[in-house]
């Protein structure tokens, strides 16, 4: 995972009417946490913080009146109609620091004809090193039919990374496809036009 580099300024105001104002000049108000400091109150610019943290789990080095800090985006709060980014929480970490987070799992390949799958877990808990954070982890699941398992356990994990879920939790479950007739489709589907 690469750092992205963010100009960031110290901002003393607080409350709705400074985020709005704020919002309105293409800043987004952060906060910066962590390691027991006082927290530090940022603002961002709104472009490049909006590419940054597309990604979950951003790796941020904030240049705040010339000191550096390396942040890991913790939170984003946005709007829910508009989905415009109104705050953003950032965690100090340090180089080589071990981290807990939330990793997507993405899956790939094709299964055996005549089957179906349900995903349960779409994010996986890991402990890893602050800076070398994967970006997802890919589960296989070519060629695999009804009855198989994929647990997580079975998930292979980046080097220097630690399963934190329960080795049991089930992530795919693989079963046979059930094949819907056309008059059973449009048998349940009449109620519900009513």
């Amino acid at each position: 995972m690469s750092e992205q580099k963010l100009a960031a300024e110290v901002r003393t105001e607080f409350g709705k009417g400074f985020a709005r104002r704020a919002r309105m000049a293409n800043l987004i108000p952060a906060v910066i946490y962590g390691h027991g400091a006082e927290p530090i109150h940022i603002t961002l610019p709104a472009k490049a913080t909006t590419l940054a943290v597309r990604k979950a789990n951003a790796l941020l080095t904030l240049d705040v009146n010339g000191e550096e800090h390396l942040a890991l985006v913790k939170d984003v709060q946005r709007d829910p109609i508009k989905q415009i980014i109104e705050h953003v929480d950032l965690l100090t970490v340090i180089k080589g620091e071990k981290v807990t987070v939330d990793i997507p799992v993405h899956l790939v390949g094709e299964l055996a004809p005549g089957n179906a799958f349900n995903q349960e877990l779409t994010v996986i808990s890991l402990e890893a090193e602050a800076t070398h954070l994967p970006t997802s982890i890919e589960v296989d699941i070519e060629g695999r039919s009804a009855g198989q398992h994929i647990h997580a356990s079975d998930l292979v994990l980046p080097k220097g990374s630690v399963l934190l879920a329960d080795a049991d939790a089930l992530v795919v479950h693989i079963s046979e496809a059930t094949e819907v007739s056309d008059e059973e489709a449009q048998a349940s589907a009449a109620p519900a036009a009513e």
